[in-house]
């Protein structure tokens, strides 16, 4: 099983099926029901958070013969077209590729033609913010008078690299990245419907991994049961992606807390010898720590910066945080930033964070 096809197996096919972006849905299926869609709308948010998935709800929403609430049936001829790719009024533009100013004048071109099959002809251009500047003054001209049969979705991780000029004529939907919790909830659907077993600590370390992508988080787990057993394990999970769990930051930051230069040596050889990976290590460290340093400033803070962690987790943050020195923790999150650069300077992946190690504790 590849993560593409784990990814496409489980997309949500339709509104009620999305979660963490309700803010999203519940607006769009109100315009559909109220047949007061706009012409343009601008999807913003981190990569891995639907933005992509939603464009293609809305086309087949407001293309549905039998729309309900503002939703799609999903079964009329007009869904299944769309699902399955074979709309041709659907036009989907990568715009890293396609960014050009002569992508958008074949764009403006068709646009004129009406829709072969459906109500309208929706255009979803992926990560917009990286067209060229003269693409994008081709590309307001069509949106300052757009045809009445056509929708535009643009969906952008970068949304301050957009014309305001464009920005102005869209209505905008800003994505939120998915809690831990969230992303643990979907893939113990999906290995529930795999009927894989899966640790409950396993699916954390993947959601904690993917940093809020919901997508990124699913490719992970689709690499894990791939070569998995009967069961996927904490253990699993580390050798195969050779990432941290939270416990592992969290002792080893106590190993910090106490100085113990050999210890700390010791713990990160282990990590590395047991499967883990020194960068993907690192990366996490220097998460929980800045968390830890941030939380140190106040509590009130962990709904902002922390809303990953467990009670008992941050509880163990809180306690750790009393033992530096805000000074101190600047310094080794310095140090440790400065070890994952170094890090794509060398064969020796441990090497670098070894010599970090030695800069913070060596006496």
């Amino acid at each position: 099983m590849s993560n593409v096809v784990l990814y496409r197996k489980y997309r949500p096919s339709n509104f009620d099926e999305i979660i963490g972006q309700e803010h999203v849905v519940q607006t769009i299926q109100n315009a559909v029901a109220k047949n007061s869609v706009a012409h343009a709308y601008l999807f913003a948010g981190p990569r891995g958070t639907g933005k992509t998935t939603i464009a293609r709800l809305v086309a087949k929403a407001i293309n549905c013969l039998k729309a309900k609430n503002g939703a799609p049936c999903g079964e009329c001829q007009n869904c299944l077209d769309i699902s399955e790719g074979r709309a041709l009024d659907i036009i989907e533009i990568d715009a890293a590729s396609n960014r050009g100013i002569d992508d958008i004048r074949e764009l403006r071109e068709g646009i004129r033609s009406s829709p072969t099959h459906l109500k309208y002809k929706v255009y979803i251009i992926d990560e917009a913010h990286q067209l060229t500047k003269e693409a994008f003054n081709a590309l307001l001209k069509t949106l300052e008078e757009p045809p009445e049969h056509a929708v535009f979705v643009l969906a952008t991780t970068s949304a301050d690299k957009m014309p305001a000029t464009i920005l102005s004529r869209v209505q905008r939907f800003d994505f939120k990245k998915f809690s831990v919790a969230q992303i643990v909830e979907k893939l113990e659907r999906i290995a529930k419907k795999e009927k894989v077993s899966a640790d409950e600590d396993a699916l954390r370390m993947i959601a904690y991994s993917a940093e809020g992508g919901l997508r990124d988080a699913e490719s992970l787990f689709a690499q894990v049961l791939s070569r998995a057993d009967a069961k996927v394990t904490e253990k699993t999970v580390r050798e195969m992606l050779g990432i941290a769990s939270p416990k592992h930051l969290s002792d080893f930051v106590d190993i910090l807390a106490e100085k113990n230069l050999s210890r700390a040596i010791s713990y990160l050889n282990k990590f590395h010898n047991d499967g883990g990976s020194p960068e993907e290590f690192l990366k996490a460290l220097v998460n929980y720590l800045r968390e830890l340093m941030l939380v140190k400033i106040d509590q009130a803070l962990r709904s902002a910066v922390a809303p990953e962690l467990t009670d008992e987790q941050f509880s163990v943050m809180i306690a750790q945080s009393k033992r530096f020195e805000q000074a101190d923790l600047s310094a080794i999150l310095i140090a440790l930033m400065e070890a994952q650069d170094n890090l794509k300077k060398t064969s020796q992946p441990l090497l670098p964070v070894e010599l970090a190690l030695m800069k913070m504790l060596w006496k």
